[in-house]
């Protein structure tokens, strides 16, 4: 579909240079990561005249630093706005995502499919409190955050321009490199492969793990599930416990879920679990290779299902299973705002309210094993034999004639 200036997505560099044109001082909002393709947008933007450049950062990874997006934002004449979004992530992304069992197509947990909704939020806000007249973000089409950003800032309504130039204008990375070394950026040389990191995922894509034929993984990449020690023995006892679906406490410690899922990340991870890699559809079936670390994901996404199976009817779960994967596909397809995830999220959440308890896990090396799974209201049976016993008993009883 070509570009079109009666519509309010942008999708190419031309899109954004006439918007400019017309109010050149009007504030434009980016969505800034401090990758090669956000980079490259403010050096373009800042090639089309715009004089009032917002570059967006949203916070979401518990250790992220801002210094690098700052010089770089500073060199190009922009502003860095850093918006800290990580407990909002975790308790309205990340929580509901749990209590969804949200994995897509039995793969790996989805990740990005949480964060966009949030960072598309995240951005409109900071438009409107500026002004802005176009927020713009820098996905390509071989990536689903295309669709989910923009989904997202149509379901929210944002009045202005908004969307993507990369859409329609591919430009290809050794341009990006040389156009940037020319205006004094050469931070972003030696990069091989496209990341994104949040407190609940790492994900690389791209470069050198284009190809799902021949995919490598440098062990550089990995952080979490890093081990300092290839022979490392020992294990570790993790007790995780849960209150009406949430992850509230690790060990007998209650923990903010965002410094839940950190420490989890690092104690599961040394542990070799919660790597993965899997493909992901684009809007025309094509697919993608996605490589994934999540240890502390692994491990709650398993005690979450353990506890519901301790807790609901067979039967509630069976209907609940299918419901999972249509949270997923609207999550994963830009639909977050959308009616449809949210009356699922209304079913699962009913589901959630008796989630309290916990699971007690033995972790080795390639191993996780439970040692115990604790409900608060169970419907397990602890003794069989007992049970057998007193099951045949009431069978008689209502059977004995009255006296």
């Amino acid at each position: 579909m070509p570009s079109s200036a009666a519509s309010p997505l942008v999708r190419s560099f031309r899109d954004i240079t006439a918007s400019i044109r017309s109010a050149p001082e009007r504030p434009v909002v980016t969505l800034f990561s401090g990758g090669l393709d956000s980079t490259y947008l403010l050096h373009r933007l800042r090639l089309a005249g715009a004089s009032n450049v917002h570059a967006v950062s949203v916070g979401l990874d518990v250790d992220e630093r801002h210094d690098a997006k700052e010089q770089i934002a500073a060199k190009l004449g922009a502003t860095l706005l850093v918006v800290d979004a990580r407990e909002r992530f975790a308790a309205d992304f990340v929580r509901p995502a749990i209590a969804a069992q949200a994995v897509y197509l039995g793969t790996h947990p989805i990740s990005s499919s949480l964060s966009r909704p949030l960072i598309a939020a995240e951005a409109v806000g900071v438009a409107d409190r500026l002004g802005a007249g176009l927020l713009l973000h820098t996905a390509n089409r071989s990536q689903n955050t295309l669709r989910r950003l923009n989904g997202a800032l149509g379901l929210l309504g944002w009045p202005g321009r908004y969307g993507s130039p990369y859409d329609l204008d591919p430009v290809d990375r050794a341009q990006k490199i040389q156009e940037l070394k020319e205006a004094g950026v050469d931070e972003l040389d030696g990069r091989t492969v496209s990341g994104d990191s949040n407190l609940w995922c790492r994900e690389f894509e791209s470069g050198l793990l284009d190809d799902p034929e021949s995919h490598a993984v440098p062990e550089e990449l990995y952080r979490w599930s890093r081990r300092p020690d290839a022979d490392t023995t020992g294990v570790d006892m993790v007790e995780v416990a849960f209150r009406a679906g949430v992850p509230v406490a690790l060990d007998g410690r209650a923990l903010p879920l965002t410094e839940l899922i950190a420490e989890l990340n690092v104690r599961v991870g040394r542990y070799g679990m919660g790597r993965y890699s899997g493909l992901e559809h684009l809007d025309h079936g094509e697919k993608v290779l996605e490589i994934r670390e999540m240890p502390a994901a692994w491990l709650l996404l398993r005690g979450y299902r353990l506890l519901e199976n301790a807790v609901l009817d067979a039967e509630t779960l069976r209907e609940k299973m299918p419901l999972e994967q249509l949270w997923v596909r609207e999550a994963l397809e830009g639909r977050w705002y959308g009616e449809l995830r949210a009356a699922v999220q209304a079913f699962i959440d009913v589901c959630a309210r008796d989630i309290t308890g916990s699971v007690r896990w033995r972790l080795s090396p390639g191993s996780a094993e439970t040692r115990s799974i604790v409900a608060e209201r169970p419907r397990y049976l602890r003794d069989r034999e007992s049970w057998e016993r007193m099951s045949i008993a009431a069978e008689v009883a209502s059977h004995r004639p009255a006296i």
